[in-house]
């Protein structure tokens, strides 16, 4: 399903984590586990599959910073997709670390042995995430049907590509599909309806709350020039060979610790641009780095929306999804800094 949901990282994560999340219990999964499942088939599949949101993105911004010419900024990004290590060596991981090719080490373990043993998938400490979302189970009398799952899935995907992959209009028309639907087919009464509704939203409070909290933090670093100050640190000691490694090591520290993916590759590009130009450098390879290093810092970070949306969806903590992660993500990092390290080189 997180190959499936491709077209943006937030629908990914959102719509997985909350329909796997019983199913995995029933197998003696714990919620981190689920929750790095779904992390981590989340952004790197929507940055490595170029239908998606990251590519009309970030296809944007790179015509628009001279990188590519005019119409061509997607395919420049395609172009990049093979030299994107981080994504592809997150996606790899995934299937080594569930058919246990590599054991389980970390915290990750812990939470897995505690599953598995004590059959407590959920980690202490986040049973109030179930309470808040219990509204979500299904009566006793309900009768399920697999397209009462599937339609409502496959027309947030169509229509967030048939609106320019406008995600949140996607959201609108299926949610406007789904209220119709189930009032006609009388699968809920309409006090039904909209009390789910009410309750969908006070789920997500928590949620939100963390976000702001987030973006609040990635504006005062913003207006502080933390970007622009560790790029000019380190702008001396670049080399053409060493660009790559540089920007991707520097710029995933400063998209880890701001908790921002997208907002520092904006800041960002403009100076990768500048400098892989003046230096000769592949900027094919440059692009792969720059966007490697967006999506660690979405995909490790403690307090980065996709850590606090898959947490919430898959039912623990955003510290206790990011906590188990953390090692697997710098696992991935490390293979990533070394390939772009080799690379440059060749």
């Amino acid at each position: 399903m997180g190959i499936i949901l491709f077209v943006d990282d937030y629908l990914n994560s959102l719509a997985v984590g909350t329909s796997m999340r019983k199913v995995t219990d029933r197998f003696k999964t714990s919620r981190e586990m689920l929750a790095y499942v779904v992390d981590s088939t989340a952004a790197p599949i929507s940055v490595l599959i170029p239908i998606s949101t990251w590519a009309v993105f970030f296809g944007a911004l790179l015509e628009s910073n001279g990188v590519a010419e005019d119409g061509q900024g997607v395919w420049t990004y395609i172009q990049a997709i093979p030299f994107m290590f981080y994504p592809w060596v997150a996606v790899i991981l995934v299937p080594l670390f569930i058919l246990r090719w590599i054991p389980a080490f970390g915290p990750m373990k812990k939470a897995e042995q505690r599953a598995e043993k004590q059959g407590q998938c959920v980690p202490p400490g986040a049973e109030h995430i179930d309470d808040e979302i219990a509204h979500l189970e299904a009566d006793t009398h309900a009768k399920g049907s697999i397209w009462s799952f599937l339609l409502p899935m496959a027309s947030l995907a169509f229509f967030t590509w048939w609106f320019d992959l406008d995600f949140l209009m996607g959201i609108f028309v299926t949610l406007a599909g789904m209220i119709v639907a189930f009032i006609g087919f009388k699968k809920l009464s309409p006090s039904q309806t909209f009390d789910n509704i009410l309750e969908g939203f006070k789920s997500m409070l928590d949620a939100l709350a963390v976000l702001v909290a987030a973006f609040l933090f990635n504006e005062v670093n913003t207006s502080l020039g933390l970007a622009d100050y560790v790029i000019t640190t380190v702008e001396p000691l670049v080399s053409a060979e060493m660009l790559p490694f540089i920007i991707f090591t520097v710029m995933g520290f400063v998209s880890f610790a701001t908790g921002s993916n997208w907002g520092v590759f904006v800041i960002i590009l403009p100076i990768v641009a500048v400098l892989g130009q003046n230096l000769g450098a592949d900027m094919t390879l440059v692009i792969g780095a720059t966007l490697s290093a967006s999506t660690f810092g979405s995909h490790a970070c403690f307090y980065s929306d996709a850590t606090v949306l898959t947490a919430q969806a898959s039912g623990c903590t955003p510290f206790q999804h990011a906590f188990t992660q953390l090692p697997y993500a710098a696992l991935a990092g490390c293979i990533a800094a070394a390939g772009y390290l080799v690379l440059g080189y060749m």
